[in-house]
């Protein structure tokens, strides 16, 4: 990508090769660098940010900075944990507050919103990257795996803690389905220029009571076989050639 160094280009210098810090220590270094390199991309951009300029503001060297992520994209990687991480922590309330399925879902969807929304003004240069299927940054990537199951758990808490009755294979695939559903309102998202992203809210108050109306209607004996056809389709679609 472009801006992207490697350690091979940018060596620490002997004298600054890094330790293995203790825990602590070393958790503290590897906040400093994130929160840096995030503070950055707000600053100068995804692309024009560098890991020597993220080293030098957040007063490490070079190759400590390496030590604990490997280029740009690893940074992104550790905000895509960190994320998730915010994201339940935000969602907390509503998941213990709440039974009914849509003031859940719709609780949890806008406290995703609310922890992305210090990062709207650079989160379409990741989604560049991200949209590439061979990027690290992918959602679906095998790099991006710990941050993905993170978000789908969200979602399980949100159908498992409800009060809904559910088909037991729509119970399955819900939680999968509806991550993915949260990736294309932060698509949305990206591309929302409302004062506030106040489009992107009405999105969401507006699809959650549809959402909640269909798994309601998947219950009726009459569309179960339709149901298990999609069901069937999915997980089709998600086997390997």
């Amino acid at each position: 990508m472009t801006g992207v160094t490697t350690a091979a280009a940018e060596p620490a210098e002997p004298e600054q090769s890094p330790a293995k810090p203790g825990q602590a220590r070393g958790e503290q270094t590897r906040q400093l660098i994130l929160e840096t390199a995030l503070r950055l991309f707000r600053e100068r951009g995804y692309t024009e940010t560098t890991m020597r300029a993220i080293a030098k503001e957040a007063g490490v060297a070079v190759g400590n900075t390496y030590y604990y992520f490997d280029s740009k994209e690893h940074l992104i990687q550790g905000f895509y944990d960190r994320n998730q991480a915010a994201h339940r922590a935000a969602a907390e309330q509503v998941l213990t507050t709440e039974k009914e399925l849509a003031p859940r879902l719709r609780g949890v969807l806008h406290a995703g919103i609310d922890v992305n929304e210090p990062y709207h003004s650079f989160a379409a240069a990741f989604f560049k990257s991200a949209a590439e299927p061979t990027s690290p940054l992918s959602p679906f990537s095998r790099e991006s795996s710990p941050a993905r199951d993170a978000a789908i758990a969200i979602f399980r808490d949100v159908v498992d803690g409800s009060t809904a009755k559910l088909d037991p294979e729509l119970r399955e695939a819900l939680p999968e389905l509806l991550w993915l559903g949260w990736l294309g309102v932060i698509l949305f998202w990206v591309h929302d220029k409302s004062a506030g992203q106040r489009r992107t809210r009405r999105l969401i108050d507006g699809a959650v009571p549809l959402i909640d109306r269909l798994v309601s209607l998947s219950r009726l004996r009459a569309l179960r076989p339709a149901l298990r056809q999609v069901l069937a389709l999915i997980a089709t679609v998600r086997k390997d050639d």
